[in-house]
């Protein structure tokens, strides 16, 4: 009875011991991109993964797309995803992650890794910055093409105001020459009424 309290106590501490194993989080891997993370139009880059531990499973996801998943096996402590022909679609972030074999659990995902994928305007060989200097060409002539409408706008009000400013003047004018008739008959008749 004995002994067999003991086994079962020792499978309950060797059980236990096992399963903290299991729960404690197993470090964060590191994830570089080889030679860069910016990448030409179709080019290639090898992200590396790379853990404290040998004998492990390394997983590469895409934090942009939840189905995007490679796994690779790796004796020693690191492993290598080669990407190739890559697409301005393949650019985004990255991260890796890892599990031993005593665990079965996956690390802590690895720092963010931001893959820029260079676009050669859909493959007809034009540069994004011929692409940045046509944008900054059209702002800069609608900018032109507002600012003389506007011009256009305010010199035609000012000629329009001028014109009509000259009309009342003539209007004036020609009002105002009954008050001096009016003016030189009361002369008249003061000289009248003196006389």
């Amino acid at each position: 009875m004995l002994t067999e309290f003991l086994s079962l106590l020792c499978l309950g501490l060797s059980l236990g011991f096992e399963d903290e194993k299991k729960n404690e989080m197993l470090p964060k891997p590191t994830l570089s991109a080889l030679p860069s993370n910016m990448v030409e139009h179709r080019g290639n880059v090898s992200l590396r993964c790379q853990s404290h531990f040998q004998n492990v499973t390394f997983m590469l996801g895409k934090l942009q797309d939840s189905g995007y998943r490679q796994e690779q096996r790796s004796t020693g402590h690191e492993a290598e995803f080669l990407l190739t022909h890559l697409q301005p679609k393949d650019a985004g972030m990255y991260f890796c992650a890892y599990k031993t074999m005593v665990s079965q659990e996956w690390s802590e995902e690895s720092e963010h890794l931001w893959l820029q994928v260079k676009d050669n305007d859909n493959g007809r060989g034009a540069p994004a910055a011929k692409k940045s200097t046509r944008f900054i060409f059209a702002a800069t002539f609608t900018c032109l093409s507002i600012l003389l409408l506007f011009l256009s706008i305010f010199f035609i009000n000012i000629c329009t105001q001028h014109g009509s400013s000259h009309e009342e003047a003539t209007k004036r004018t020609r009002h105002s020459k009954f008050p001096k008739e009016e003016a030189a008959d009361l002369s008249n008749l003061e000289r009248i009424r003196v006389s």
